[in-house]
C-alpha cells in the first residue's frame, strides 16, 4: 500500500499555513458539527449550507490542490472525504469549487489568477462548474449547448445549460461555448471557448430545476444565457480542447473524493448497528471489515496518482477513470450494505443510510457518470490501427 506522508505546508488558510494533518483536524471539526448538524436539513429541505462552505475555506480546505498552495491534491481528496462520510451534497459542491479554482488558476490569465483566485481559494466568493455538456460533447455523447459569436473585444455567448450546481446570483461558473459565425453555424468544430460567466452578468437567468431525489441543498440551477458579453478578462481558454486535455484527470481525480467519502460514511453507519445486530448482519454480503479494506486499498491507489495530476499519458488516464468508476462502485454497494445492516430503521426518510442510498446514485451518475467512464477506457484501451 502506497503511503501519502504529511506535508508541512498542505494548504493556505485564513491565517497562514496548515499542515495536511491540521487541515483535517480543522475540516473534521467542521464536519462533525455543524455540518451533521445540518446534513438531514440539507438533504430533506434543499437547504444551502453556504456558511458551512465559507468556513471550510477559512480553514484551507477549498484551496490546497491550487499550484500556489503546494498543489496538493491528496490533500483536498482527503478533506472532501471527510466532508462527504457526513453529507454527500458538501462533498460535492466542494468539488465544484476546488475545481472552479483550478480553471481560473491554470487558465493563466491575470484577471483570473490574482485577488480573485485568491478570494475564491478561502471561500470568501463561490463558484461551480459548468462543464458536464462540454465534458459528454468531448466523448461523443452529446452536442454544444452554449454558442459564442466571436465581437469586437471577446464574444457573445447564448444557450442554456439544463443544470448546474454550487451556483447563485452572486456566483460565477466555467463554461464552455461553441464557436460560432453570425449566423449561428458552427465556425471551426475544433474551436470552443472557455470563461468564467459571473451570474449576475446581464443577459444571465437562473431558473429553478425539477426536485431531484437527493443533492437538493447543491443550489442547482439551469442557467439561460441571451446574447452575453464576455471579455478577455472572463476567458480561461481559448480553444479550449488542449486545456482541457492538460486537466481532464484532475478535474476527474478531484471527483473521487465524493465517492470515498459516501462509502466511508456508509461504513460508519454499520458499525454504529454492529453491537446491537452483528448477530443477524453476520450472514449478509459486504460486511463493514471487508468494505473498509476495499475502501483502505482504493484511496491508497487514488492518492498514488493524485500526486501526479496533470500527467497526460493514456495509461495513466485509464488508471484515473478506473479509479474514479471504482469509488462509484464502492459507494453503491457500501451504501446498500449499509441500508441492509440497518434494516427498517435504514429506510426511514431520516435515515442516514437512507439518505447515502440516494447520494451514492449521484456519484455513479455525475458527469462523467459510469457509463461514460467506461466509454472513455474502452476508448483509450481498444488496439490502435496502423495509419
Amino acid at each position: 500500500m502506497t503511503v501519502i506522508e504529511d506535508r508541512p505546508a498542505a494548504s493556505v488558510a485564513e491565517g497562514g499555513t496548515v499542515t495536511r494533518d491540521a487541515l483535517m483536524a480543522r475540516v473534521r471539526d467542521i464536519a462533525q458539527g455543524p455540518l451533521a448538524r445540518d446534513a438531514e436539513r440539507i438533504d430533506r429541505e434543499g437547504h444551502y449550507p453556504l456558511d458551512i462552505l465559507r468556513s471550510l475555506g477559512r480553514a484551507g480546505a477549498l484551496g490546497s490542490h491550487l499550484d500556489r498552495n503546494g498543489r496538493d491534491f491528496v490533500a483536498a481528496i482527503r478533506a472532501m472525504t471527510e466532508a462527504g462520510r457526513v453529507c454527500g451534497s458538501t462533498a460535492f459542491m466542494m468539488w465544484c469549487h476546488d475545481v472552479c479554482g483550478l480553471y481560473m488558476e491554470q487558465s493563466g490569465n491575470p484577471a483570473l489568477t490574482g485577488r480573485r483566485l485568491d478570494d475564491h481559494a478561502l471561500g470568501a466568493t463561490m463558484g461551480g462548474t459548468g462543464m458536464s455538456n462540454p465534458m459528454k460533447t468531448f466523448a461523443r455523447i452529446e452536442s454544444m449547448l452554449l454558442k459564442a459569436r466571436r465581437v469586437p473585444g471577446g464574444y457573445r455567448v447564448s444557450g442554456t445549460l439544463p443544470w448546474v450546481s454550487h451556483i447563485a446570483k452572486d456566483h460565477y461558473l466555467g463554461a464552455v461555448a461553441a464557436v460560432v459565425d453570425g449566423q449561428g453555424q458552427v465556425v471551426d468544430a475544433q474551436h470552443e471557448v472557455m470563461f468564467l460567466l459571473d451570474c449576475s452578468a446581464p443577459g444571465v437567468e437562473l431558473r429553478h430545476c425539477p426536485t431531484f431525489s437527493a443533492m437538493e441543498g447543491t443550489s442547482t440551477w439551469s442557467v439561460r444565457l441571451v446574447d452575453v458579453a464576455i471579455d478577455a478578462d472572463h476567458v480561461i481558454a481559448d480553444p479550449v480542447r488542449p486545456f482541457i486535455g492538460r486537466i481532464r484527470a484532475a478535474f476527474i481525480l478531484l471527483q473521487t473524493g465524493m465517492g470515498l467519502g459516501v462509502a466511508q460514511g456508509s461504513i460508519d453507519s454499520i458499525w454504529q448497528v454492529e453491537d446491537q445486530l452483528g448477530h443477524v448482519n453476520q450472514f449478509l454480503d459486504d460486511r463493514p471489515d471487508a468494505l473498509q479494506a476495499e475502501l483502505d486499498d482504493l484511496t491508497a491507489r487514488i492518492e498514488a496518482l493524485a500526486v501526479t495530476p496533470y500527467a497526460t499519458g493514456d495509461d495513466y488516464l485509464v488508471d484515473v477513470l478506473d479509479v474514479r468508476a471504482h469509488a462509484s462502485e464502492l459507494a453503491l454497494r457500501a451504501a446498500q450494505s449499509a441500508l441492509l445492516h440497518h434494516g427498517a430503521r435504514g429506510y426511514l426518510m431520516s435515515a442516514a443510510p437512507q439518505r447515502r442510498v440516494r447520494e451514492s446514485h449521484f456519484v455513479a451518475i455525475v458527469t462523467p457518470a459510469v457509463k461514460h467512464l467506461r466509454k472513455e477506457m474502452a476508448r483509450l484501451l481498444a488496439p490502435q490501427t496502423p495509419s
